[in-house]
């Protein structure tokens, strides 16, 4: 994989690239991000499995020759937009997160201009918090949320960058 710069473009999430997203593995300790099987998500309608979700707050990036480089979810809360992302497990550690999130945080901007943008990070997931802070995020709180495997420590990071 080139680490030369990469252009990204945020397009709607279709059930095509919903159901390519879910069958994306990644190694350990990141495979904490990978998601259940298209059909079981389909079928409880959780997260891009729900139609109208998917409509509502999801998005694909699409990278050089339309190729699906990863996805975003514009979660609305009063006066902010949290982001959620990943991008594909062949693309992590190839020097396209700057321009991966930045087309990502612009697409929030996009959407609601004047809410605050966030996102939260699992706080030994360095890789992403080094991506993040260059791209203007800062970290404003540390708490514990469950994930698939228990409790564990999440930053919440705020953008300050520029609009």
């Amino acid at each position: 994989m080139d680490e030369a710069s990469v252009t990204f473009h945020v397009k709607p999430m279709e059930e095509e690239h919903a159901q390519q997203i879910c069958s994306w593995q990644y190694d350990p300790p990141y495979n904490i991000y990978s998601w259940l099987p298209w059909e079981q998500m389909k079928a409880l309608e959780v997260e891009f499995g729900d139609v109208q979700l998917r409509k509502d707050q999801y998005a694909v990036i699409f990278g050089e020759n339309d190729e699906i480089c990863g996805f975003a979810q514009f979660f609305p809360l009063v006066g902010v937009t949290r982001i959620g992302l990943g991008m594909h497990p062949e693309r992590c550690g190839h020097g396209q997160g700057v321009e991966f999130v930045s087309a990502i945080v612009q697409e929030a901007i996009r959407r609601n201009p004047s809410n605050e943008i966030d996102l939260e990070v699992l706080t030994w997931n360095t890789r992403a918090i080094r991506v993040y802070e260059k791209v203007g995020f800062i970290t404003q709180d540390t708490y514990e949320r469950q994930t698939p495997t228990g409790l564990q420590p999440f930053y919440c990071m705020v953008y300050t960058g520029s609009r």
